[in-house]
């Protein structure tokens, strides 16, 4: 029997993307100075306001404020009809240092344990030449293509947007066909429907998805809602942390619920996760298996690799 699996990806200009970008840009300024940084940062977003918070411990001395401003200027929220710019925000800087209790747990010349318990997943499989899951994949190919033309040929787009890839399985679990894509992107107040959804169409999608799984029967939905010129951190609030199925295989495997951006590898949310991946993509690059998905699980004591299921 074949069924319709589902993946959604966001742009970088979206609400909780920019706040995972401000969150690691600063773990990366971090970690450029003082390779032994400890650092759990968290960003929120709202209108025009920028809030960082969490705990980091580090020789470095990083301009927090600077950093968030060049991330927002970067994504291209730059025009003050956005209500949101990277030169007007108000920011607000939260961070302390890292709890002396945490830091004993990870930090010394004795073996080590991981700091929290946590559950972690790995996953990899043969439907595309980056062994990820194609719906995930094509989903953010055309996020990845949306933010060159917007970038490129501006044609009206902003930064705010979302896709969302539906693909047709057989029943033995391999592609088959492209059902549906759905692709809502922001766009400036002079761009009416017919024509966002041209440009959209023949700039975007045409160009990310193999013809050989579209046919007459697949569903282009482009900004099915209508008009989208209010987005970003004032259409919605933006969260740090809030995009983990985006993160990783689009609901294709299992997670532990740990989200990634601005935490350092003694964080087993994000390293333990890494190391997962890595681990189930050499099982199948190796050709042990079609799909391999690696679990990993930790309390205090050093992390463990405890199962990998493959088929």
């Amino acid at each position: 029997m074949s069924y319709i699996f589902t993946s959604e990806s966001v742009s970088e200009g979206h609400p909780d993307k920019i706040c995972d970008q401000i969150s690691d840009a600063i773990l990366d300024e971090c970690l450029k100075s003082d390779p032994n940084s400890r650092v759990a940062c968290e960003t929120l977003i709202k209108n025009n306001t920028v809030i960082v918070a969490g705990e980091i411990t580090s020789k470095a001395n990083v301009d927090y404020e600077s950093v968030a401003r060049k991330v927002v200027k970067d994504i291209g929220y730059i025009e003050d009809d956005l209500g949101f710019t990277s030169s007007g925000f108000e920011f607000q800087n939260l961070i302390s240092e890292q709890s002396k209790d945490i830091d004993a747990g990870i930090s010394g010349d004795e073996v080590l344990g991981s700091g929290d318990q946590g559950l972690m997943f790995g996953y990899a499989c043969k439907e595309t030449p980056e062994l990820m899951p194609l719906p995930i994949a094509l989903a953010h190919k055309l996020m990845l293509k949306h933010a060159d033309v917007r970038k490129t040929k501006g044609l009206g787009l902003r930064p705010d947007a979302k896709s969302q890839v539906s693909v047709e399985y057989d029943s033995n679990y391999q592609p088959k066909r492209i059902d549906s894509i759905v692709l809502s992107t922001q766009h400036s107040d002079d761009l009416n429907l017919e024509n966002l959804r041209e440009i959209v169409k023949t700039q975007i999608i045409d160009s990310c998805l193999p013809e050989a799984l579209l046919d007459s029967e697949t569903k282009y939905l482009i900004n099915p809602a209508g008009r989208f010129v209010i987005g970003g951190p004032v259409g919605d609030c933006g969260l740090t942390g809030r995009k983990i199925i985006v993160d990783t295989y689009g609901g294709m495997a299992r997670h532990g619920g740990g989200g990634f951006s601005g935490k350092d590898p003694s964080k087993v949310d994000r390293s333990a996760a890494y190391a997962s991946r890595w681990a189930a993509k050499h099982v199948v690059a190796s050709g042990l298996a079609k799909k391999c998905e690696q679990v990993v699980d930790t309390d205090s004591r050093p992390i463990c690799f405890n199962l990998v299921f493959c088929f």
